[in-house]
Order: C-alpha cells, then sequence, then structure tokens
C-alpha cells in the first residue's frame, strides 16, 4: 500500500509513445487508482469540439490519468483549471525523431500490413471503434488523407506540445515533472513528485514498439 500524502490529481500529458503504458504500470503498482484508458479515448470527438466536460466527469473517477485525451493539446490547462493542485508529469523521448521513428514502428506493427499504413488501411482499422486511429491523427495533428505519417507535420505537433506545457509550468515547478524514461533516477523523481517512498523500484518500459 502507498504512503503519501498528495491526494489530488495526476496527469500524464506526454504524447503516446512517450512512455505513457509504463507510467500507467508504475502508479497502478505504486498503489494509485488509474483512470480507464478506453473511456479517455472514447472522448476524442468531444476534446476536438473543446467540450472538455466529458473529461472533466472522466477525471473524477480516478487518480492519475494518462494517454489521449489527457495528453492531447488544451487538455492540461482544463485539467489544471478543473482541479486546483494537480500534478502534471510531460513524459518525452530523446528527441522528436525517435518519437516519430516509435509512433510509425507502432502503427506498422500494429495494423501487421509489413508497411506503413494508408489513410484507407487507418479507417478500416478498429480500435476503439473502425477508423479511431485515423480520426486520431486527423484530429490532434492535423495530417492529410494524402498523407496521415506527414513527417514534419507531427514533428512539430509533437514538439509544439511539450513546448507549450514547459512553458505553461515554467514558474510552477511543484506542480510539473518532465522526464525520459530512458535516463537512470526516472522512479526515484517520480516518487519524490507524488510524495510516495521510493523502494528501488524501476518504471517498467512496456508497450515498446521495436
Amino acid at each position: 500500500m502507498r504512503i503519501t500524502e498528495y491526494s489530488g490529481k495526476i496527469f500524464c500529458v506526454g504524447a503516446g509513445k512517450t512512455g505513457s503504458t509504463s507510467l500507467e504500470s508504475f502508479f497502478k503498482e505504486m498503489g494509485f487508482r488509474v483512470g480507464n484508458q478506453a473511456d479517455g479515448e472514447l472522448l476524442l470527438r468531444d476534446w476536438a469540439a473543446r467540450n472538455f466536460d466529458p473529461i472533466v466527469a472522466l477525471a473524477r473517477t480516478a487518480q492519475v490519468f494518462q494517454d489521449m485525451p489527457f495528453s492531447c493539446p488544451f487538455t492540461f490547462q482544463a485539467m489544471d483549471m478543473a482541479f486546483p493542485g494537480s500534478k502534471f508529469i510531460l513524459s518525452v523521448r530523446n528527441d522528436a525523431e525517435q518519437w516519430y521513428e516509435s509512433l510509425t514502428r507502432f502503427h506498422t506493427t500494429l495494423l501487421g500490413k509489413g508497411r506503413l499504413p494508408t489513410s484507407e488501411d487507418l479507417k478500416q482499422f478498429s480500435y476503439r471503434y473502425e477508423g479511431w486511429i485515423f480520426e486520431a491523427l486527423v484530429l490532434v495533428y492535423g495530417v492529410s488523407e494524402a498523407n496521415p505519417y506527414e513527417k514534419g507535420r507531427l514533428i512539430s505537433a509533437y514538439e509544439n506540445h511539450n513546448r507549450s506545457i514547459e512553458e505553461y509550468f515554467r514558474h510552477r515547478r511543484r506542480s510539473f515533472l518532465k522526464i525520459n524514461l530512458a535516463e537512470d533516477g526516472v522512479a526515484e523523481a517520480l516518487s519524490r513528485f507524488v510524495g510516495v517512498p521510493g523502494d528501488g523500484r524501476a518504471v517498467p518500459h512496456l508497450n515498446r514498439s521495436r
């Protein structure tokens, strides 16, 4: 059982393929109640319309949240307003190139075509519902049907998202932690950040796309 004085919300706001699944596992092992990822991902269209009411309602159901829509632009501001005193964790990769390669490799493996998926592949693939992944790429990253993995657009969106979060929390270091799961000492930093005594465990590296 965890021992912590912090009972507020914890939002993992790093983009997908930066270790969100590993963070989910870490917090579950530490005894935190983690929100249902599927329920969050089904709020994609609400997020796109900037209708944060159902996202706020979901955030009342647990303590820790990760992945969409919490990893999408603007959501961190809405959660900060709705839940004062929350903590925000931005997970990143070594650089944007590595993030892009991880994303495309993961989608290639997931769809099992032996190549980078096309828009038509994505529209026919059923994740949360048929076409969800394509819809997410369009709504979150602004990609085109002709080129759903446009490298420049995706990398720009990733970098802008990270930059906007760091700028927002620039003078609120007690509310914000930036981590890279490839670096040493991440588990200790997370434990200190959320007020849990470190027990020597490492953050598991899950859902790797290699």
